[in-house]
């Protein structure tokens, strides 16, 4: 097992009751994560430092930590937990970029955009590599090693979310959008209070987790393509996932209101990929009563999550309720770029 260096492993060691949200453990995960990634000199390493030194809000380790500190779990198992979703999350994002196109992360040039997608593919292949080891160190640490299968049963399902959005032909039922967005959405944000709870002999909570975790991340999702239509979202331009034809709520539910020949130019259209009539189409999207449906559905998967939350312990329901306020805030953003609309 790695030893643990300095400062990492004196902060480990201090269980700092009640401070796992703060900047001081932002810190201590960023340099927790650095210490693990590729020394300079070696492949690998000035792209990771690159894309780490733009570490973002990690909030799905801030998760696993507050929870360890609650159920009183050992803060080293808790640290390489965190540090293992926090890991494997970066490396879906990394190969997100690759995939969309993207040349911006956090404000800064994607890796992809700098050191090619090669280089970058090769990062966030090594990046799971490494949550797992954490993962594994982790369960050795705690004595607990359902968690290595825990990350892989959420990386599987996170990487069939992926792959959905690579299906040129439109979702044509909310159903399935549904299960493609909490698919994609959902299973890095159960992870951290999974593991968290199974190493404190809550694992019975697994399910409840998932299932409300799905449907906060199905509000935040089509919040998310609300903002897409408002150019709220950090996207390029308005409409963007109708131009790649990427999975979208809006889009599900406009297609909705379409009569049977309007749905078969649109599908035509949608299928083609071609730009052609794109700006039709967006306004045809932005008059329809579909944004409005949207919200109104978000609104109701927020009231699903909180029921499920209410009925876990108390203990995860306090880490689960700050992330229900985050989420809730893209949500209250998507409405009100409707009212500005």
């Amino acid at each position: 097992m790695t030893n643990l260096s300095k400062p990492a492993k004196d902060i480990l060691t201090d269980r700092g009751a009640g401070g796992a949200i703060s900047r001081s453990t932002s810190e201590t995960i960023h340099t927790f994560i650095s210490e693990r990634l590729p020394a300079p000199g070696q492949p690998l390493s000035q792209a990771a430092a690159h894309h780490f030194m733009a570490p973002g809000k990690m909030l799905r380790a801030k998760m696993a930590l507050r929870a360890a500190d609650l159920l009183k779990v050992d803060r080293a198992a808790g640290m390489h937990w965190a540090a293992a979703i926090e890991v494997l999350h970066n490396a879906s994002l990394i190969h997100d970029d690759i995939c969309d196109g993207d040349r911006l992360r956090r404000g800064r040039p994607a890796v992809w955009s700098v050191y090619g997608r090669d280089v970058a593919l090769t990062l966030g292949d090594w990046l799971v590599a490494l949550a797992f080891e954490l993962a594994a160190e982790a369960a050795q640490r705690a004595q607990t090693p359902m968690l290595v299968k825990i990350l892989a049963t959420h990386m599987k399902t996170t990487t069939i979310g992926e792959a959905r959005e690579f299906d040129i032909s439109p979702v044509d039922s909310w159903e399935d959008y549904l299960q493609g967005a909490a698919d994609k959405t959902a299973p890095l944000l159960t992870a951290p209070l999974e593991g968290v709870a199974t190493m404190a002999l809550h694992g019975n909570s697994a399910a409840t987790l998932g299932h409300c975790f799905r449907a906060l991340g199905n509000a935040y999702q089509i919040g998310n393509d609300i903002l897409n239509f408002s150019g709220g979202d950090g996207a390029n331009t308005c409409g963007s996932d109708l131009r790649r034809r990427a999975p979208n709520g809006v889009v599900v539910l406009f297609r909705d209101t379409l009569s049977g020949d309007q749905r078969a130019s649109f599908d035509d259209w949608y299928a083609s990929g071609s730009d052609d009539d794109f700006d039709a189409w967006f306004a045809a999207v932005q008059h329809s009563p579909a944004l409005g449906e949207a919200a109104t559905r978000m609104n109701a998967m927020m009231t699903r999550a909180e029921d499920f939350s209410k009925t876990l312990p108390s203990e995860l329901t306090a880490v689960i309720t700050p992330i229900q306020q985050l989420l809730q805030q893209v949500c209250v953003k998507s409405v009100a770029s409707l009212n500005q609309a």
